[in-house]
């Protein structure tokens, strides 16, 4: 099994070939090709660790959409006080297929 360790924003996800994963808005619409090149595992029959990345090894899709995660709420409070705030909160998250793993 083909996959990859990339980060993506913030966060580190792990990639392989036709799998549908979520990360961070990107500024490309939908249909368009992306390229992840920090590449920092890869398995390709053996694993290969970079330090940090892994030189040659780059992962493309396409943007399927953008979608937004589910709503959290945030409350502050401090007892005794009268003090109460609430806000939400939504993440914006961009759909991406993973089309191709390897150099």
């Amino acid at each position: 099994m083909k996959y990859a360790i990339v980060q993506s924003g913030a966060r580190q996800l792990k990639a392989e070939e036709g799998n549908i994963v979520a990360v961070d808005r990107l500024r490309e619409e939908a249909g368009a090709k992306v390229s992840f090149a920090a590449v920092l595992i890869s398995d390709d029959g053996n694993v290969r660790v970079g330090t940090p990345l892994v030189d040659g090894v780059s992962v493309e899709g396409t943007v399927l959409g953008h979608v937004r995660g589910r709503k959290i709420r945030v409350f502050k409070y401090k007892p005794k006080k009268r003090y109460r705030r609430t806000q939400g909160h939504r993440q914006d998250f961009t759909r991406v297929r993973i089309d191709k793993v390897g150099p």
